[in-house]
């Protein structure tokens, strides 16, 4: 698996920190925050997959452009980004040794952090 940085979803993180469309949650809510399944096939259905895509830390280049196995690392809701989420993407970055990721993550939930 060739995972790397989704650099758009990093931008509309930041960008979305600092218009401060957050949801300042803690980590063990993420299970409940995700969006669920049929929430992202409606996001898509409505969005295409090129917006589906800015609200994840992590690309997967190896998988097809229209697929959502090919995003990876979702931190929000479509709307807001979950601290529960950034926090989740920086844990699992890390334990997958996803560096890139990993750092904007942390970066993010530095951000996040100094909100609350």
């Amino acid at each position: 698996m060739a995972v790397k940085l989704n650099q758009r979803g990093f931008d509309n993180a930041k960008s979305r920190v600092k218009e401060k469309r957050v949801v300042l949650d803690v980590m063990d809510d993420w299970s409940e925050h995700r969006p669920l399944a049929a929430q992202e096939n409606e996001f898509i259905e409505k969005h295409g997959f090129d917006e589906y895509g800015k609200w994840h830390l992590g690309v997967d280049d190896e998988m097809g452009e229209n697929t959502k196995g090919r995003y990876k690392f979702p931190y929000g809701d479509f709307e807001n980004v979950h601290r529960c989420g950034v926090i989740a993407a920086e844990v699992r970055a890390a334990q997958r040794k996803y560096t890139d990721v990993e750092v904007a993550a942390a970066h993010l939930h530095g951000m996040l952090d100094e909100l609350m």
